[in-house]
């Protein structure tokens, strides 16, 4: 059968995140700064959708070729190792510390950027014919996303903030869910099939990724948004990247780990 059961795909969360744990600093940076790439590219196709059919749903419903093909190439996100890696502390897989973990998560972060960047960098220069005209209308929709997420809740203060943070928690236990519907098959299809659902529904309900705005607001400040880098980092990479941390760990990883690989005794029928 092409369906692994709970209990299987729950180890091998944790298999995984002890493997990413222990890869060499070349290979994390390699993988993450592929995976940032291809998550921009899917974010401004996604986008362009939208702004050329008039309808966002199209675009969130083809925004997830982009994480499925960066998945299905073992290439690694921020969000997921955010949910994958602690597992393995938990499970006291030896060798794991928290060093190592926030190690990875360094340089999964910063792979991701640059990849990221690099994107922001190129597309900027394709709307703009070398940043010699006006960047069109899928630039100027671009430049208004990074000033109503940024500005758009500095404007709201403390309740801004924790918008951002909710929202940010919400994707990554989307976005986790798609890393784990990953795990559930061992056929391409079955894995495509887990990984759309629960991305499709992050990027339709307008859910803070870390990763897809590590590409949104670089390429909106290059075009024009009205924005500064300290309005990008406070009032919207800072606490969407917490509430990604919190929301994918919360809400499924230790939620299957606990339930599925640390399961509680049956109880007792007397």
């Amino acid at each position: 059968m092409s369906y692994i059961i709970p209990s299987e795909f729950a180890t091998k969360m944790v298999d995984a995140g002890e493997s990413k744990i222990f890869m060499s600093t070349r290979d994390t940076l390699i993988r993450a700064f592929m995976a940032g790439a291809i998550l921009a590219l899917a974010a401004v196709f996604a986008v362009t959708i939208t702004v050329q059919t008039g309808s966002p749903l199209i675009g969130a419903m083809l925004f997830p070729v982009g994480f499925i093909m960066l998945y299905l190439m073992g290439f690694d996100l921020l969000t997921g190792v955010f949910m994958l890696t602690p597992l393995a502390l938990l499970d006291r897989r030896p060798g794991v510390t928290v060093n190592g973990i926030l190690r990875n998560w360094g340089w999964v972060f910063l792979g991701n950027f640059a990849g990221a960047l690099v994107v922001a960098f190129m597309m900027a220069f394709v709307f703009t014919m070398g940043f010699s005209t006006e960047p069109g209308p899928i630039g100027e929709k671009i430049s208004h996303i990074g000033e109503d997420r940024t500005l758009g809740y500095a404007e709201f203060g403390a309740a801004g903030w924790a918008t951002i943070f909710l929202r940010g928690m919400l994707c990554n236990w989307m976005v986790s869910m798609g890393v784990v519907g990953a795990m559930i098959s061992t056929s391409v299809s079955g894995k495509v099939i887990a990984m759309w659902m629960p991305i499709m529904l992050f990027f339709f309900m307008g859910f803070e990724h870390s990763v897809v705005n590590m590409f949104l607001f670089p390429s909106a400040m290059i075009m024009g948004g009205d924005f500064s880098v300290m309005d990008y980092m406070l009032w919207n990479e800072i606490p969407t990247a917490l509430g990604n941390l919190v929301g994918g760990l919360a809400f499924t990883g230790l939620t299957l780990y606990t339930t599925h690989v640390r399961t509680a005794p049956k109880r007792t029928v007397y």
